[in-house]
This record gives C-alpha cells, structure tokens and sequence, in this order.
C-alpha cells in the first residue's frame, strides 16, 4: 500500500493517531492519500473499519471514497455527505427524540415557503428574489445566525442583502413560524436535529461516539460553523480526527463556508501532525507554474496556508493568453480551437469551458453550434432554457404587435424587457437576482450586436439598399438560435462556471471573459472577496491537464466601451502593452513601463503576446501556410551569405525569421521591416535579396558569387 505513495503522501498515510490536518494541493492526491490512510490504519488493526466515518460535501465525492477505500481491501467504513450521515442518524434516533412522533417531512427547496414567508411580511418576490432570501436565510442558519441576530450579523459580515437587512429577518422570523406550522424542517434543521440529539441527550451521545471513533473531514476549508458544531458534537473530545483542505480553494464563503477551521487546527489541536503535500500529478510543469504565479500574489488569512506546488508531469505547452477585439470573436476562437482538438484527437468530454457567471454561456453555446461542436451545460441549464430567458423571449413576440415597427431594435429590447421586470439600471442585489438580470442584458447586447448588422436587400441588377432589422427578426433569430441549441448532447464539451468547475478536470481547459468587472466581478467590494475571486481563477487555472487557455475581449461588443484585463493574470503589462511573463513558481516578473505594439494573429485574430508568435504573425496553433520551396531557398541564400561573411547562419536570419518570411512572403519593403526581427539595417543589407527570392528569384541570381560586407 505505501509502495506507490511519495515521501508525503507516505507521511500523511502513517500519521499517528490523533489530529491531523493534511494540507493538500490541486491534483496532489489527497483522495489516495486519505483513503490509504484508513486503509493502512484498517489493515494494520490500528483501527477497526466500521469505526471509522469520512464525511465529504458531495454524494460523488462520497461514492468515490467508498469504492477506493473497498479496492484497497477494506469493508465497513462508512463514507457519506454531512447532510448524508446527519439524515441517517435523525431517522435512527427520531422515536426516541420524538417521543413517538413522526419525523417532520424534509423539504427539498425553501423557495416556496420563503416565498409565501416574504408575502406575509408585504414583501412581493419573483422566484430569484425568492432564491435569494433563501439563501441568504440558509447561510445565517449555516452561520448558528438566529432570525433576531441575523441584522447585527449580516452587518458584521459585509452580506451584499437582497432587501433591507430588518427586511430579511422579518422573512427568516415568518419563514421559521411557516415551517413549524406546516410540520416540516430543512437541512439546517436536520443538521441541528442531529446536534442537539448528540449534546442534549446523554444515551444518543453514547451510542453515536460507541459507532465512530475516527473521523476523516475532505474538504476541510469548506465546512460552516453549523457543520463544524456537529462535527464536535460526534468527537466529544477525542481527537481521532484527520481533515483534508486547501485555503487556497476557499470559493464558497457567501455560503457561510469559511477556511478558518483549517487554518487555526493546529492552533485548536496543539499537538496536531501537519502534513503539506505539493507534489502535482494532475497537469503538466507549465500550468502548475502559472497556478503558483496567480496565487503567489494572495493576501489574507487564507494566503497563511498558501501552498507553492510542484508539476511531476512531462513538461508540455505553454498556457495560451489570447486578448480579442470583443466577446463574439473571442467564443468563436474558443469554438475553432475546440473543433481542432477534437479533429486531433482529443475527446469533446476532455474539454471544457469556464467562465465566471453562468449568463457568459450563450456566446459559447452558440459559437460551439456553428462550429458543429457538442457541448453540455453543468451546474445550470442552457441559455434559452432558462426560465426567465423564456418568459423574455415571450414578452418579445407579445411587443412585436405593439412596438412600432421603426423603433431602434435595441430600445424595442429593452422596452419590451421592462415588462417582465428588467431595468437597464444597475442590477439588483442577490445572486440569484444577479444571475436573472445578467441574462437579460445579455438578450439586449445580442440585439445591440444584431441591430449593427442590416439585412441588405437586392434592387435591380445593380443596385441594393439596407433594411434596418426590426423587432420581429430579431424574435426569429432567436428562435433560431433556440432551436439549434436545444439538440441534445450526451458527450461534449464542458460549459461550466468556475464554482461548479470545483473538483473536476481536463485536458483542455478554456478560462474565458478574464476582465475587469467580470473576474474579479464588479461586486467584489471588500479586500476579502476580491481573494476569493482570485482563488476562483486559480481553482480554474488547476482544473487543466495538459493544455490552457486564458482569453478576454477588449470590448463586450464591436465597437464597445474598451476593458482593461483581469489584475491577477500576472503576464499582462499594465501600461497597455502585453508581454509573456515566465510562468516559474516564483512570483511573475514586474513588466517594463512601456507599450508594446499590438499584433493580431493573421489566421484567427488573437491578439499575438509571444515573440514568436509576434514573428510569424500567427498563434502557434493555428495552421501555417509556409511555402516549402521558398524557405528551401531562404535556407540555401542564408548559408551562402553567412559563408561569405563568415558570422553564425541566425547572425543573418533566425530559423523564425526565415519561417516568418516564407510564411507571410512579404512583397513590399513596408511588409517587410513589419517582421518583427527585420529592422532598418537588416532591410538594407538584405531586403532587396530577400523580396526577389520572395518574388521567384533563385539563390544563384540574388547572390551570383558576391560577398556582403557587414555595415558598422
């Protein structure tokens, strides 16, 4: 079992008995690492199995621990969900906690009593207004926040609150009397039953620590107060306790999740074993480079626990940074280049695209449409599935009768919007909210972008004229665009925010719409959630194995109010000039204060970083359309100049010059100095060579037997 450990894995898995908090990086291993533990300390007869309980947050996460805990011999641990292993032992303990009662029904959804709960207090909420409350009534109950604290609370914890705060506890008081009332609970409350089963009755306490004496905690950084309560609760003072985390993953702390546990364990279990792995197994040297570039710049409690990982991957591609002229040609891009991984092999389910908010995926759904690319959604439903998109796109159809027909099509947009309570003011409060509003604008954007492009109307032979398009095209476009998005993938490309990215991986990574006001997102107010949106691009960053892309669109739209690029992508030169900063373990080297000349790729428009990539005019993914035969007799002209000069063959041309000149075949000497290497000295010495080999010219008549002297 410890034969195919490394020396800290090895460490963690022979840890004694007692606290132990394994500090575990992105693709370090720490599901192997926890379950050879329980297996090692299982087989070893250190502990019996069915003593032992791993809780995790996902049922998946669960169901991965049991079945690698079974392939390494063991039976009997019981791995389970929080929710999981607290609903079980309710269930169990209810006859005698209840006295004979049945056990309240456990509600799904909270919307609907928050709703009814806001209706009561005059309070009148669609459904993401509803969502919202709900949530934030479930992160004061994750928080041990009762309805008559939740005011002073929500204040000292800086929460963004959908309504007035007095507001919002009037809904968690009302929210509390509706459930009592109706018999049921809610996880919170099943959470808590299971607390105050355990420390309020004596005989349930005994049972519970009699069946578990050994408890392992995955995920450490995101357990809430609540869960970390009950979790005390099943230890009762022991200490036979091993928690897995990584602060640096810390991403769901407007959930009341907080990495604190983790951070202050050794300091609450003196005589802990602390274990940090950081050797990287998932991706390749150069993506974990620019992993540790990111989070290297991380400040706060969270940055105590930063980890500094090593790639022990074979070295492989250098992550792309693309910056493109708006949001259209930046999805398109990421289509074109998912549609040539594929064509190369590489699976449409090894790939993904990630982004910051779920409304960002309609470009990409449609962009991976027209390049024939299956895709699917995780974590949210399509674009045109979304309940308020739907409703819109009704509202749409019902204002073609009563909008004039000359109306501007975006000023139709918005004013047929306004009816189903869009406003093109700042967006509201709540997430849930948020999310509704973005997808919305993001319908007013498409019909900015459609609005700047008329239909073009044939009269005569010879003659044409431009139609402005009108609300009623627009409606069809749309119903187009449904249409082809609404065929069913099985096995595609991954659309997915970066919250829902969590945990997973691919091969190919697309990390896209890196700008200001996107990652880190306008409503980042406080130094502390502008953290957490930098650990957002680096649990992004960490999900690529193999090859990495990093975009974002100099303006939403054509023609758009231009956008300044993420602060934490550390190649990017602040002055407005780009260059490639080295992606090593170390922080990014400072740029120079200078601006460069922007480049775009020829073939795809990208906006070229790369000195070679500069040189070639091209991205080194996109295909070269070299002539073979003229960079035969580039090579032949360089060894003979060389020769007569006597200097090294790259003194005259590099290799990717030459490349360059045989790619791009410049016929002008304008064309020419553009090469990036071919300055005015150059193009004095050689440019009159270079252009008739160019120009069909061979080797023997551009240079019969003549030396060339090198110009001081």
């Amino acid at each position: 079992m410890l034969a195919g450990l490394d020396p800290e894995q090895r460490a963690a898995v022979t840890a004694p008995a007692g606290p132990v908090c394994i500090l575990a990086g992105a693709g370090t291993g720490k599901t192997r690492a926890i379950t050879s533990r329980i297996a090692h300390r299982a087989l070893s007869g250190d502990i019996s199995p069915r003593h032992v309980l791993a809780v995790t947050f996902t049922a998946r996460a669960a169901a991965e621990m049991r079945h690698r805990i079974s392939l390494l011999g063991v039976r009997g641990v019981q791995a389970r969900t929080f929710h999981a292993a607290a609903l079980r032992q309710v269930r169990y303990f209810a006859p005698r906690l209840l006295a004979g009662r049945a056990m309240p029904e456990l509600l799904d959804s909270k919307v609907r009593l928050v709703t009814l709960a806001a209706a009561r207090v005059g309070l009148r909420t669609d459904r993401a207004a509803a969502r919202d409350l709900a949530g934030e009534i479930e992160w004061a109950k994750s928080s041990l926040v009762e309805p008559g604290e939740y005011v002073v609370a929500a204040a000292r914890a800086l929460r963004d609150t959908p309504h007035e705060p007095a507001k919002v506890a009037d809904v968690f008081t009302a929210y509390e009397q509706l459930k009592r009332s109706n018999g049921v609970i809610d996880f919170e409350d099943m959470l808590r039953a299971a607390v105050w089963g355990v420390e309020e009755h004596p005989d349930v306490a005994e049972q519970v620590r009699g069946q578990y004496r050994h408890f392992v905690v995955d995920e450490y950084q995101d357990v809430n107060p609540l869960q970390q309560r009950l979790l005390d609760a099943w230890l009762g003072g022991r200490n036979d306790l091993t928690v897995v985390g990584d602060a640096s993953q810390t991403i769901y702390s407007f959930t009341g999740a907080t990495s604190s546990y983790l951070v202050d364990f050794p300091r609450r279990h003196r005589n802990a074993t602390v274990v940090r792995l950081v050797r990287d197994y998932r991706s390749t040297p150069q993506v974990v480079g620019l992993a540790n570039a990111v989070i290297s710049q991380a400040r706060g409690t969270e940055a105590r626990l930063r980890l500094e990982l090593s790639g022990q991957r074979p070295p492989g591609p250098e992550p792309d940074l693309r910056i493109f002229t708006d949001e259209p040609a930046e999805a398109n891009a990421v289509a074109a280049r998912c549609r040539s991984l594929i064509d190369a092999g590489t699976p449409a389910k090894e790939i993904a695209v990630l982004f910051r908010v779920n409304a960002q995926s309609e470009a990409y759904e449609k962009a991976l449409t027209e390049a024939e690319v299956p895709y699917v959604v995780q974590g949210a439903e399509r674009f045109f599935e979304r309940a308020e998109v739907r409703q819109a796109m009704v509202a749409l159809r019902s204002a073609t009768r009563s909008i004039p027909g000359e109306t501007p099509l975006p000023t139709a947009v918005v004013e047929a919007l306004t009816a189903v309570g869009w406003s093109p003011d700042a967006p509201p409060a709540g997430g849930a909210a948020r999310e509704r509003w973005e997808a919305l604008a993001a319908l007013v954007q498409l019909a900015e972008e459609y609005a700047a492009t008329p239909e073009v109307l044939p009269i005569g032979e010879a003659a044409s004229v431009e139609r402005p398009v009108t609300l009623t095209d627009f409606t069809e476009e749309l119903a187009n665009r449904a249409a082809q998005q609404h065929v069913p993938t099985v096995d595609g490309v991954t659309l997915a925010s970066l919250h829902s990215a969590k945990g997973l991986e691919w091969d190919a990574v697309f990390l896209v719409g890196l700008a200001e006001g996107t990652l880190p997102t306008t409503y980042a107010k406080t130094v502390e959630q502008v953290e957490e949106e930098r650990r957002l691009l680096y649990v992004g960053i960490t999900r690529a194995r193999q090859w990495l892309w990093l975009s974002y669109a100099a303006a939403r739209s054509p023609g758009g109010r231009a956008r300044r690029p993420s602060r934490f992508l550390p190649q990017l030169d602040r002055s407005g000039g780009t260059e490639r900063a080295a992606t090593g373990t170390g922080p990014a080297r400072r740029p120079e204060r200078r601006r460069t000349q922007i480049m775009s790729c020829r073939i795809c428009g990208a906006t070229l970083l790369a000195g070679p990539d500069r040189k070639l005019g091209r991205c080194p993914t996109c295909p070269s359309d070299i002539d073979d035969e003229l960079h035969e007799r580039l090579r032949e002209w360089r060894q003979r100049v060389a020769g007569a000069q006597k200097v090294p063959a790259y003194v005259v041309f590099t290799d990717a010059t030459l490349t360059a000149l045989a790619e791009r075949r410049p016929g002008r000497p304008e064309e020419l100095i553009a090469i990036a290497g071919i300055g005015p000295r150059k193009l004095g010495l050689y440019g009159e060579s270079v252009l008739a080999l160019v120009g069909g010219a061979g080797v023997d008549d551009v240079c019969p037997e003549k030396t060339f002297e090198i110009q001081s």
